[in-house]
């Protein structure tokens, strides 16, 4: 009798922690449009990844999840948007490192706090590789280290505009690697690939989801990828560790984050959702059509990732020096 009690006793427990579970996901919500920004313009891959996400959520939930584009400031404008709006889970930030883990680092002040967001999910990640022009020498990163020490200064890399992760990936090489480059600024993914493609810069370090196309059209070289292993899409180029830079990682994401005090059971419900759509063999194959690794954490797990974020670009700015205007 007295073990029947007990037992009795656990299920009432367990039936109630359930209930208290259960009790934490948002009623009726969302019961409106929900709105996600992008602070950055409409075309790239962080305006792709969350359009794929918003209509794997529009079909899930049959509300309105559009996505509108504020750019502006590197990313500042969208991401101060958000900031500023009510906590109640309909305006959303979708976002790749600038403002999330970099931007705090490089701007003297902002008009909002990047660790004052709710985190969300991780979406998607998308590694850099190390790219050359098509008639370049080296045909290994060894051998572009010797030519750049052998040659300091002489050896130019393209990057999408001061304070980018194009940027500040090809920093933290010349650091791990005791080489000394000439950066040349542009504005945008576009104009920089165009120059390498036509030999004007020598290198430069980009995401593969805009290196993949020429790379395959055989525009341009990549030597290495900036991952922790090889990806499917470049199966045969090496990784950087690979390749005698040790430890050596760096690349693009976009997360979605929502303004602070937004309550938990809303983060958890869009967190929960969002790992869902990444999951679907539908957005997988979308993903993969832009060389994207889906991903779909937990908002602590995010939190986790985005403060290693944030210490690991704060080091690579320090160091390189690096200032924005």
């Amino acid at each position: 009798m007295t073990r029947t009690l007990a037992a009795l006793g656990l299920i009432a427990a367990t039936g109630l922690t359930s209930l208290a579970a259960h009790s934490q996901t948002p009623s009726g919500y969302p019961a409106k449009t929900i709105r996600i920004i992008v602070p950055f313009p409409a075309g790239g891959t962080a305006d792709s990844i969350p359009r794929i996400v918003a209509e794997k959520l529009n079909a899930k939930w049959g509300q309105p999840v559009i996505v509108e584009n504020k750019p502006g400031a590197g990313g500042n404008i969208g991401a101060e948007l958000v900031a500023r709006s009510d906590p109640d889970g309909y305006t959303l930030l979708a976002s790749p490192p600038g403002p999330l883990s970099i931007n705090q680092s490089l701007y003297k002040s902002l008009g909002y706090d990047p660790t004052k967001f709710a985190p969300i999910s991780l979406v998607a990640t998308m590694p850099n590789v190390l790219a050359v022009r098509p008639t370049f020498e080296a045909t290994s990163v060894q051998d572009l280290i010797a030519q750049a020490k052998k040659n300091p200064g002489k050896l130019s890399y393209a990057s999408q505009g001061n304070g980018t992760t194009s940027h500040l990936t090809a920093s933290m090489f010349q650091s791990m690697t005791g080489t000394e480059l000439v950066h040349v600024p542009y504005k945008g993914t576009a104009p920089a690939l165009t120059d390498l493609m036509g030999g004007q810069v020598d290198l430069m370090f980009d995401n593969v989801t805009s290196s993949l196309s020429p790379y395959k059209a055989g525009r341009i070289k990549i030597l290495a990828v900036a991952a922790p292993a090889r990806i499917s899409e470049l199966p045969n180029v090496p990784t950087l560790t690979e390749a005698g830079v040790r430890g050596f990682q760096a690349g693009s994401w976009v997360g979605i984050v929502a303004p602070a005090n937004t309550p938990a059971a809303i983060t958890t419900a869009l967190s929960q959702a969002i790992a869902d759509a990444v999951k679907s063999p539908d957005v997988r194959k979308k993903f993969s059509e832009v060389a994207a690794q889906p991903v779909g954490n937990t908002p602590e797990e995010m939190a986790a990732f985005l403060a290693q974020e944030a210490a690991k670009w704060r080091q690579v700015v320090r160091t390189a020096n690096v200032t924005i205007d």
